[in-house]
């Protein structure tokens, strides 16, 4: 018997207000980034103050690679200690064999959230995981310096090349720090995000089709990854191929950085008082890209939890996921977090308005969001990503060029899907 079945055991004789059911003791995990471990937690005393349930939050590390790894680990193993899983929206067809179907207990909130983000977690029939927030990236600019240098807000990334570079040569005289655009370059899921997005944006597909259709290796994905292979060293730092969201994050907030690509928690850590750049930024959508299908794109993201099929107190585990996907919990995380509520209603909130003016606005950001081809790669997905991030990481590392690259990421696609 582990510690934590041994303590739910010695809480047996413990019941909650009235009697009607007995406490448990809970386990979550989390790979929060930002403040948002901290967020977690007080709302887990809410719900503990609530219902009698305790919770331990089991921290991750923040890389989703390395997340979804361990997850895999302990759910293939049948592990009886996590309880809930906090899942990327791309996980769901692969780890659906190992959560509880959500169906029943959710039936009548199903229909309070945004159907596409529902399919996402829906199974072969079965709604294995409950939406907490959505996501989808924008594009930070100073909106401070665009106005001393003259400039629009960039919609091509040729665009953002030219006003990056104008503005950072311009600012190094007073801070020598001073870069042009950042991102997340690292060798991970986080570099898939963004290299799809550049991929799309000129018109270059989704590194495989809804049908099956391996379609990474075209002219216009070449032409999106030379663009942006020519921003390490120059408007980016060569550091950057080891940035993910946090480390793009802390070089924008101490006043860095031009641009910066990431998602939308970056901005209530960017107005908060300790930041350099409070009340000195906005967001648009991602730039474009050059040709006739050029258009912005940004990669769907997303979290939900999820109850292990493996827990032991399965009821008290729906119970937790149904509080931290609830309306209430959604409107303070958009309030506090800038996180992007799941349940359609909650854009026409006016505490939200008021208090997150960029939630409202993030709707034609979130209309623009793209997939990752988690549906027609299933269990292949997690290679499929990691041969994509590995094809552009050399590519941005000047390790092959981006033709050569992309057909030897082909040819690997071949092999694992066909």
């Amino acid at each position: 018997m582990t510690l934590k079945k041994l303590i739910v055991g010695m809480l047996a004789s413990v019941t909650l207000v009235g009697g009607a059911a007995q406490a448990a003791e809970l386990s979550i995990v989390s790979g929060d980034t930002g403040n948002g471990l901290q967020f977690l937690q007080a709302q887990l005393e809410k719900f503990t103050a609530e219902t009698g349930h305790t919770v331990t939050v089991v921290p991750m590390p923040s890389s989703t690679t390395d997340q979804f790894g361990q997850y895999r680990l302990w759910l293939a193993a049948g592990n009886t200690d996590i309880d809930v899983y906090t899942t990327d929206v791309i996980w769901a067809p692969q780890l659906a064999e190992h959560f509880v179907d959500l169906s029943a207990a959710a039936a009548d909130v199903i229909g309070d959230h945004f159907p596409s983000i529902i399919e996402s977690q829906t199974v072969n029939g079965q709604l294995v995981a409950l939406p907490a927030y959505t996501d989808a990236p924008a594009l930070f600019y100073r909106k401070d310096l665009l106005e001393k240098y003259g400039k629009e807000v960039p919609t091509t990334w040729t665009e953002l090349r030219e006003t990056a570079t104008e503005i950072m040569e311009g600012e190094r005289a007073e801070n020598p720090d001073m870069w042009g655009f950042v991102f997340q370059g690292n060798a991970y899921e986080g570099l898939t995000c963004d290299a799809l997005e550049w991929v799309k944006s000129y018109g270059g597909g989704q590194i495989v089709e809804a049908d099956g259709t391996i379609s990474i290796n075209n002219e216009q994905a070449v032409a999106a990854l030379e663009e942006a292979a020519s921003w390490i060293g120059t408007i980016a730092p060569e550091g950057v191929l080891a940035y993910g969201e946090e480390e793009s994050r802390g070089v924008w907030q101490l006043g860095n950085a031009v641009f910066m690509r990431n998602w939308p928690y970056a901005y209530a850590l960017g107005e908060a008082s300790d930041s350099a750049v409070a009340g000195k930024f906005d967001v648009a959508p991602l730039p474009a890209g050059e040709g006739p299908e050029a258009r912005s794109a940004a990669t769907l993201g997303g979290w939900n939890y999820a109850v292990s099929k493996y827990s032991e107190d399965q009821d008290a585990a729906i119970e937790l996921a149904m509080f931290l996907t609830s309306a209430e919990i959604q409107k303070v995380r958009a309030i506090e977090q800038t996180n992007l509520p799941t349940i359609e209603a909650l854009y026409d909130d006016a505490e939200i308005a008021e208090a997150a003016p960029i939630i409202p606005n993030w709707k034609e950001i979130f209309q623009n969001a793209v997939p990752r081809p988690s549906a027609p790669t299933q269990a292949d997905y997690n290679e499929t990503s990691s041969l994509f991030w590995s094809a552009v990481h050399n590519t941005l590392s000047g390790n092959g060029s981006a033709a050569e690259n992309l057909e030897v990421l082909e040819a690997d696609l071949q092999d694992l899907l066909q």
